[in-house]
């Protein structure tokens, strides 16, 4: 009897080791092609870095609730004291959350072939999604800062020129500086000719409390 507790001990181990691993590689993996398919200046090594993390804890969290309600309950009430409070700003980066999510449930039941076929299947769709969307929009896609001085005016004054010489634009960040009613604001935005890029910079610089235009891919 003992043999034989001792044999699914050791068996039971070897299960979750196997069922971490997969879901240690397969967390990687996103990680990886989070790494080659993002674009932006909401880039973050912590956010990367922690993909892989949240796919085991995923993993080891289905295990340790197994087919107990007691526990999945227990579960519930535990994280719902804990308040989160970092702001997902690309709908990218929720993607890539709920696909490390999704193989740790995988992983955490044993459903290993599921797992690894998951994160193949839905990897190669984004990267080739990816750069369908980046051979269309190449060339066009920029990062804009400049300083801005408020003033009493409700309107910016900058937004129509942004509008005359942008398809899209999108603010990302704005930051308060050390002179006073300035701000250091940033844009993500889409040029309807990349040719004006240089007449955009000027155009933005000859506006009245608009400073230190820079333009970058």
């Amino acid at each position: 009897m003992d043999i034989f507790q001792d044999y699914q001990t050791i068996a039971s181990i070897i299960q979750v080791i196997g069922d971490m691993s997969v879901a240690l590689v397969c967390g990687l993996l996103v990680s990886l092609l989070y790494r080659w398919t993002h674009r932006g200046p909401n880039y973050s090594i912590t956010f990367v870095n922690s993909l892989p993390a949240l796919s085991m804890i995923t993993a080891l969290i289905i295990m340790v609730i197994g087919n107990n309600l007691a526990r999945a309950f227990g579960l519930v009430g535990a994280l719902s004291i804990i308040r989160f409070r970092t702001a997902i700003k690309d709908m990218q980066d929720i993607v890539f959350i709920f696909f490390s999510l999704a193989i740790g449930m995988a992983a955490g039941v044993g459903l290993r072939l599921v797992a690894i076929t998951g994160t193949i299947f839905i990897g190669a769709s984004i990267l080739i999604l990816s750069r369908m969307n980046h051979s269309h929009l190449r060339g066009r896609e920029f990062l804009l800062r400049f300083s801005f001085t408020l003033s009493e005016e409700q309107e910016l004054p900058y937004l129509p020129t942004l509008e005359e010489y942008c398809r899209r634009h999108r603010l990302i960040n704005a930051k308060s500086l050390k002179k006073k009613d300035m701000l250091e604001l940033s844009y993500y935005t889409n040029l309807k000719d990349r040719g004006k890029s240089g007449e955009f910079v000027r155009e933005l610089g000859r506006i009245q409390g608009v400073t230190r235009v820079n333009l970058s891919t």
